[in-house]
Formats: structure tokens, C-alpha cells, sequence
């Protein structure tokens, strides 16, 4: 009888992809351009040839994190879990692309610590508070000002804001530039070809 095959290697996949995988993490507030930026980014990416897959916090909410809530507890494990399925297909060669507001500094270090070294890339999208409750696209800020929402990330919830992240986009700053920015990160990183 034959041996029995050796799985596919990453570095496998990845040489079937003019890129190598990674997770960029777009965080920051509710509003602040995170979902904007990420499928800008992806869709320059697609155009350029690069497999990409958008992980969207508020998509990942309906299905896959439909259980959880928004204590503390059930933030971390959204955000956990998301980390989880990004690794996986960051394996896969994708650049993954996770806009997540992900608010506790530790999860988000707990998510890079499961990644090799070079993997995860963590991008604050810096957009004030005052900006966020302007724009307000689902009305929420409206909401959780009334008291009608509880622990609303930024106002009856904290948003530690990243330490040293890999890049920090302007919210309110010009979409192509900031997506050439992210772009450009990942090419010095020499994840694109």
C-alpha cells in the first residue's frame, strides 16, 4: 500500500498566488471607515490579481457570532473567533481583510500572538468620536446617547486605542490615499509581488 500523502503546506498554497497570505485588522470606532477602507483595499487587490477575503464584523455577526452579545466577555469571543477564521485563511494564501471594531487592546494582541511573525497587521482607523456620531449609518450613537443601547463601544464602552499599530489610516482623510497607504504597507512587508 501506498504511503499516505503529506498535506498541502501553506507555502504550497502560496505559490499559486502572486502574494503571499496575511490578515490586515482595520479597528476603530463604530463609523470610523473601517468596512470603507477594507473593501476599497480589497477591490484594488482583486483588480491587481491578489485572492482576498473580507471579514466584516457586522457580516460575522449574523451568522457565525449570532450567539454572542456585547458584554465584554462575548466582545472577546467575536473577536477571537474572527482571529480564528482569519488564520485559517491566511493558511489558505488569502489576504484577509477584518474590519472589526475589536475594542480591548489584549484581544487584539491575543489574536496577533496566533499568528507567525509578519502575518498580522493591525490598521487604527483614526476617526474622532465627533466624526463617527456625524456620520452614524445604522443610528446607533442616536441610540446608545438615549440609553436605548448599553456598553456602545466609545460611548458606555471603552475603545482602547492601538499602541503601536502597524499603520494608522485617517478616517476622515482622502479613501484612495488611505488605501494606497495599506497597499503600500503590505508590498514593503513583501507580502505582494
Amino acid at each position: 500500500m501506498a504511503s499516505e500523502p503529506q498535506p498541502i503546506t501553506r507555502s504550497e498554497r502560496e505559490a499559486l498566488n502572486p502574494h503571499r497570505g496575511a490578515l490586515v485588522w482595520f479597528t476603530g470606532l463604530s463609523g470610523a471607515g473601517k468596512t470603507t477602507l477594507a473593501r476599497a483595499v480589497e477591490r484594488k487587490l482583486n483588480a491587481a490579481g491578489i485572492r482576498t477575503y473580507r471579514l466584516d464584523g457586522d457580516v460575522v455577526r449574523d451568522g457565525l457570532n449570532a450567539d454572542l452579545g456585547f458584554s465584554p466577555e462575548d466582545r472577546r469571543e467575536n473577536v477571537r473567533r474572527i482571529g480564528e477564521v482569519g488564520r485559517l485563511m491566511v493558511d489558505a494564501g488569502l489576504v484577509v481583510l477584518a474590519a472589526v471594531i475589536a475594542p480591548y487592546a489584549q484581544d487584539r494582541a491575543r489574536n496577533r500572538a496566533r499568528f507567525d511573525a509578519g502575518d498580522f497587521f493591525e490598521v487604527w482607523v483614526d476617526t474622532s468620536l465627533e466624526v463617527c456620531e456625524q456620520r452614524d449609518p445604522k443610528g446607533l450613537y442616536a441610540r446608545a446617547r438615549s440609553g436605548e443601547l448599553s456598553d456602545f463601544t466609545g460611548i458606555s464602552a471603552p475603545y482602547e486605542v492601538p499602541d503601536e499599530p502597524e499603520l494608522r489610516a485617517v478616517g476622515a482623510g482622502d479613501l484612495d490615499e488611505q488605501c494606497a497607504r495599506v497597499i503600500e504597507m503590505l508590498r514593503a512587508a513583501g507580502k505582494l509581488d
